[in-house]
């Protein structure tokens, strides 16, 4: 590999990481602006509807996919109220650095072909998956 090929592989490199730095950012920055406007969303309402800021919120113990089925079942059941906003702003703020495990996990296997980042980040989401959803 001569002078010229190295600069071109170091660049490339660059690029590429460059390139998921952005990509990060943007699933970070969607994940917490869209919590906080579905918990200001609820809160806000909730404020209309009963005059008093604050929720009354207790989480229950179970984990996260339970607790969306739960949420799910009660909106379905017709009780949709400022609770399932805010729960929606919680569950979102919770799947944030999930998604964002999941897209560094993509970028290594399919973009950057970097199989060590991909078995460590795979373990990552793996311990993720294990504590968010069947834990």
């Amino acid at each position: 590999m001569n002078q010229s090929d190295v600069g071109k592989t170091t660049a490339r490199g660059e690029a590429q990481q460059a390139a998921m730095d952005v990509l990060i950012g943007y699933v970070l920055l969607g994940g917490v602006v869209l919590s906080v406007a579905l918990i200001v969303a609820g809160l806000v309402w909730h404020w209309i509807a009963t005059g008093r800021l604050g929720i009354e919120y207790t989480i229950p113990k179970m984990n996260l996919f339970e607790f969306v089925a739960a949420e799910f079942r009660d909106f379905v059941g017709g009780q949709f109220r400022p609770r399932y906003l805010v729960s929606l702003g919680i569950t979102a703020l919770l799947l944030t650095p999930y998604l964002r495990v999941l897209t560094s996990l993509l970028f290594f296997a399919f973009v950057a072909h970097n199989w060590k980042y991909s078995v460590f980040t795979g373990f990552v989401f793996a311990m993720l998956t294990y504590s968010l959803f069947l834990r």
